[in-house]
């Protein structure tokens, strides 16, 4: 049972690091892709098919 009081404020402080790094990463525009997959599928360039 002492065990819990050792493991709960550390799930809590892993927890809220990782809901830091994703507030992190929303407000410096990590998931932000002006190009897009629209314009990606139509190009030649990237072309991941396998070659004859």
């Amino acid at each position: 049972m002492g065990i819990l009081l050792f493991l709960i404020p550390v799930s809590l402080a892993l927890g809220g690091l990782g809901l830091a790094a994703f507030l992190w990463s929303l407000r410096n525009r990590q998931y932000d892709d002006p190009e897009g997959d629209a314009n990606r599928i139509l190009s030649k360039e990237w072309d991941d098919r396998p070659k004859p």
